[in-house]
């Protein structure tokens, strides 16, 4: 890998690696719908003009059903999951939980009709990787403070929802921009968050603290990070690109433990190698499907492109 290479990967793995930290940090203070809108909203002000320039959205505008299915399905469903459940759940173990988001996109690609995924050595990858979650939640729910079952439940959905929707992209908008996509489907979320977050603003103005983790979610852990990704997609492709999967967890384990001192014991520590095994056998190289489902982990992206 070329040295921009390096300076790329490294830098999308930190700053996909921080939003759960800001979430975390936004929640404190502001409603998950507030949230979701002010990271869409201003994110999409960035990319529609980038994808203007580069003429990325009227192809975008002609696949407009498709866009709003993804747009549902990677955003709409699992950011406002995810920001609900960081209300109860610490940002490290969300960050780990989501992270198996490969293993669900290996069951998803035999939901549709990939037959690989029941070779041995990626049913193996999804037990090894089912497996990992199970230590996770299991060692979360268990003893007092443990979060509402239903923070956990909607952690899983959010696995679900990554793990199909670049299925949409890759058999339904494969030939359209991807900065076009990604722009028009923050735009559709905002919209669809603008009159629930209208009702839901705080009594009281928000600390500085609050505000600015929505600027940082928006401006670098959405737009900056989907223009660098693209980026690192063109300097070393698709498939290394996605091993930055494994990266943005230790990044948001890190910041949790540090600044929000979350607790990081063995059998966390266990079930992220777990998870991380199991992703990778899942996922094997020149397995068909495989590159679909790897990008499919991409924070969300998770938004996930």
């Amino acid at each position: 890998m070329s040295r921009r290479g390096w300076v790329l990967f490294w830098s999308l793995g930190l700053i996909w690696g921080m939003p759960y930290f800001f979430i975390s940090v936004a929640v404190d203070e502001l409603e998950p719908a507030v949230v979701v809108f002010g990271r869409t909203s201003l994110a999409a002000l960035v990319l529609l003009f980038l994808a203007g320039r580069s003429g990325g959205l009227r192809p975008a505008l002609r696949e407009w059903r498709w866009v709003a299915t993804f747009a549902i399905v990677e955003m709409a469903i699992p950011w406002i999951l995810l920001t609900t459940a960081e209300q109860h759940v610490a940002s490290g173990l969300a960050a780990l939980i989501i992270s198996s988001v490969p293993i669900f996109g290996a069951l998803a690609a035999f939901a549709l009709g990939d037959r690989s995924a029941v070779r041995p050595v990626r049913l193996a990858g999804i037990g090894l990787g089912i497996a990992g979650v199970t230590l996770l939640v299991g060692n979360d729910l268990a003893g007092d403070g443990a979060p509402p079952w239903w923070s956990i439940a909607f952690l899983i959905v959010v696995c679900v929802c990554y793990g199909t929707a670049p299925f949409i992209i890759s058999r339904k908008l494969a030939d359209v921009p991807a900065l076009g996509v990604i722009a028009i489907s923050l735009s559709i979320v905002a919209l669809l968050y603008l009159p629930i977050a209208a009702t839901m603003l705080p009594a009281v103005a928000p600390s500085a603290g609050a505000v600015a983790s929505v600027v940082i979610l928006a401006l670098v852990c959405t737009g900056l990070a989907f223009i660098v990704f693209f980026r690192l997609i063109d300097e070393v492709g698709a498939a290394r690109a996605s091993v930055i999967t494994f990266v943005n967890p230790f990044v948001a384990v890190a910041l949790g433990a540090l600044f929000l001192d979350e607790r990081l014991d063995l059998a966390i520590a266990g079930g992220f190698v777990l998870v991380l095994g199991g992703c990778w056998l899942a996922t094997r190289p020149g397995m068909p499907g495989a590159g679909e489902i790897a990008t499919a982990v991409a924070e969300p992206a998770t938004a996930a492109p």
